[in-house]
């Protein structure tokens, strides 16, 4: 078992969407893919948010980043998980390029939490002026070398020209970060007011979250942070001055989320369960809309 040299945890007394101080316990959620502790979440009673509470100081939430396996910035080897998972992500680059483009010129595209470049390096091959930012050392310098372009760490987006992006992407990222507030300003600030903020995240509300409860896989505590449904991500984004146009399901994610989710549960014949319950659960969601993933899409309203 891996272990975290030092445990520094901070607990929040405020909900981090709405202000709001009346929490409750939601659940509590074992650290699978890595260390094997368990993390509370807490739900907020005013709007209903989850948010991992308390959760690692960000002196040492690296830690909890420190594994082989770990996709968003894969290392060379195999296995079977990052096998699947690459296949799909090339599939889906297109596709993700595709949506998110629909409607709107090529120029100047922002990718927060770009990992190693899969999306920004598309949108390079169709001209787009591309910039990414992305915390994590290895990933940034292989991004960087992948684009021939630097790859800026998120502290440094405060360098960046006020108002010069048409696209600001967070492909499963918005989770991860611990003040949202501070991220949405910024993001504010960088967008264009025509442009597009486009942001990933994982749905708890989908019936493969309800299916496999606390072993599922896209609760990832403590690297999530931050759990949303769409009613939670669109009271934030309006509370900074942005608008739901539109939800899209990533239909590939309850895949791959309940194949993670069943090797957490040690199940025999893991990769034919994992199959049948996804489909099962991007069927369902074509009634309910609830995908294991969705891709929101806002515009900036009153964007000075």
């Amino acid at each position: 078992m891996f272990h975290v040299k030092q445990d520094i945890l901070i607990t929040r007394k405020y909900c981090p969407v709405c202000g709001n101080d009346s929490l409750k316990q939601h659940s509590v959620i074992k650290d699978y893919f890595l260390t094997r502790k368990e993390f509370s979440i807490s739900q907020c009673k005013e709007c209903n948010f989850l948010f991992t509470n308390p959760y690692p100081d960000e002196s040492v939430i690296s830690d909890y980043y420190r594994s082989d396996s770990y996709f968003s910035h894969p290392k060379s080897g195999f296995s079977i998980f990052s096998f699947v998972y690459n296949l799909i992500r090339r599939y889906n680059i297109k596709n993700k390029y595709r949506v998110v483009t629909d409607g709107i010129k090529v120029g100047n595209v922002l990718d927060i939490g770009c990992g190693s470049g899969d999306f920004l390096n598309f949108c390079k091959e169709k001209n787009w002026n591309i910039s990414g930012v992305e915390p994590n050392t290895e990933a940034r310098e292989f991004a960087s070398k992948r684009i021939g372009k630097e790859i800026f760490q998120p502290n440094q987006q405060k360098y960046f020209k006020s108002h010069s992006f048409d696209l600001i992407t967070l492909w499963h990222v918005l989770e991860h970060i611990d003040d949202l507030d501070m991220q949405f300003d910024e993001i504010r600030r960088l967008l264009k007011k025509s442009g597009r903020l486009v942001i990933a995240l994982p749905n708890y509300k989908s019936y493969d979250a309800v299916f496999y409860g606390n072993t599922w896989a896209a609760w990832d505590v403590p690297r999530h942070l931050h759990h949303f449904d769409k009613s939670t991500i669109s009271l934030l984004a309006k509370r900074h001055g942005f608008i739901l146009q539109r939800s899209l399901p990533m239909v590939w994610d309850a895949f791959y989320v309940s194949l993670l989710s069943e090797k957490y549960r040690n199940s025999r014949l893991y990769p034919l369960k994992a199959f049948l319950n996804g489909c099962k659960s991007n069927n369902k969601a074509k009634k309910s809309q609830e995908y294991s993933s969705l891709i929101y899409i806002f515009t900036p309203e009153n964007i000075d």
